[in-house]
């Protein structure tokens, strides 16, 4: 067991309120089953057949999320506040509205405030307003796209977030966001607590390409990838009505490659995966050109998938980051579109490619049913978290179970298709590309 895992979940203090959310109602009594402070799940769920499982400490354990029968906050007291960081991603509207609505008719909070894009809206020389939100103001937002409060990424100045959320009262913050916002939050916490504030913060991970660490699956990827396969069918189709047909597919990816490989296995029409962890050549024998030379001359079309992090060895970086502090990449996309274009020309063959970037189409794209369901547990349990004092906490999925994860946990480490595990073992026999396109 390594020492390094903790999933300790820091709290405000003592619960000693009553839970609201059993009470009687005018539908009649509402059935809960609440959560033990003792209940966890095991992370690790694999085992040794004859070997005695592993002993775990309590901080290798991951706390289980749902309602707690006593609350740190009492109802009338709060103030919360929910914010959208970074790009757009299908769900953002759906885990706003679960939010909302479980505060408000689960326990009874009628002070809710909308930060208006990300956290820049806390800033004054910005000058955003906030938005009063109840269930008539997000009853009809999961149909659409975006975030009904828009997003933004930097404005991390988090001494004055914190000033901002004393002035508002807020005593509860909700982070919806990938990487870099929680981040954010987690440093928020941290300020909250060196000024000795009675403050919950919780996320919600929101990162399209799937890449925090201890977090099953992000809101948005599921809809990412079918909205990703669509883009490839439509690539295979016009190849394959085409004289040595290529289409080229670039989807999201920054350092992982999940959205590539799951796309791949479900459309079962893409011939090369290209992600940021399998590295490949251009040219030479077993490099890309070659490869996929070959593939035409066997079957007149090819269908690439690339990630937009793939291949960035051949494009001139520019050192530069965007306000969330990640590094500017190239665009691979429109690079592999010249040059497959070079190599063919050179090559004197006929050939026809087709090059699509569906990258902004996904991100606005409104959440598919799996999604929506899935940002609905999403908000009801961070909602559950924040009302017991939970506070530098994600809601994670976990072996199939909603727990509560350490922000510090989560960011840590990025996590990335493993090359020799069975996702990108079944990519490699689903498109039947070489294994290595490394000249060595």
């Amino acid at each position: 067991m390594s020492s390094t895992l903790d999933f300790t979940v820091p709290d405000l203090g003592p619960c000693t309120i009553p839970n609201p959310i059993g009470y009687a109602t005018r539908q009649g009594s509402l059935p809960v089953k609440y959560v033990d402070e003792s209940e966890a799940i095991v992370f690790n769920v694999y085992a040794v057949k004859g070997q005695s499982p592993e002993e775990y400490t309590s901080a290798h354990l991951m706390e289980k999320a749902g309602p707690r029968e006593k609350i740190y906050f009492h109802p009338a007291h709060v103030h919360a506040g929910i914010v959208t960081c970074g790009g757009l991603c299908p769900g953002l509207n759906d885990v706003i509205r679960a939010i909302v609505r479980n505060l408000w008719f689960g326990y009874g909070v009628q002070r809710i405030s909308g930060i208006q894009y990300g956290y820049k809206g806390f800033l004054p020389q910005y000058g955003y307003p906030t938005i009063p939100l109840n269930p008539e103001v997000v009853d009809d937002i999961h149909k659409k796209g975006g975030s009904m409060l828009g997003s933004s990424r930097g404005g991390n100045d988090i001494p004055a977030i914190v000033d901002a959320l004393e002035r508002l009262n807020m005593n509860i913050l909700f982070t919806i966001g990938g990487d870099g916002t929680q981040r954010g939050a987690l440093a928020i916490a941290q300020e909250i607590e060196r000024r000795g504030l009675k403050i919950s913060v919780v996320g919600i991970p929101k990162t399209i390409d799937n890449d925090l660490s201890f977090i099953q699956k992000s809101f948005g990827f599921e809809t990412a990838v079918g909205k990703a396969v669509e883009a490839v069918s439509s690539a295979h189709v016009e190849a394959e009505n085409a004289i040595n047909g290529i289409g080229l597919v670039k989807v999201m990816g920054r350092e992982s490659g999940f959205i590539a490989a799951h796309t791949a296995l479900a459309s079962s029409d893409v011939n090369f995966v290209l992600i940021p962890e399998v590295d490949f050549d251009l040219e030479g024998e077993k490099g890309l050109f070659a490869s996929l030379k070959r593939r035409l001359q066997k079957r007149g079309h090819a269908v690439i998938v690339v990630a937009e992090g793939a291949g960035q060895k051949y494009i001139q970086q520019s050192g530069q980051s965007d306000a969330s502090g990640n590094k500017k990449l190239g665009d691979i996309g429109l690079f592999l579109r010249d040059k497959i274009h070079e190599y063919f020309t050179n090559e004197k063959m006929e050939f026809n490619l087709r090059y699509i970037d569906p990258s902004y189409i996904i991100r606005s794209a409104p959440a598919d049913p799996n999604d929506s369901f899935y940002c609905a547990r999403l908000g009801a349990n961070a909602v559950h978290a924040a009302m017991a004092g939970k506070t530098k906490v994600l809601i994670s999925l976990w072996s199939n179970k909603y727990v509560h994860l350490p922000i510090d946990m989560a960011v840590v480490s990025r996590n990335q298709v493993k090359t020799d595990g069975s996702l990108w073992r079944d990519v490699l026999e689903s498109t039947r590309q070489p294994v290595s396109m490394v000249n060595e």
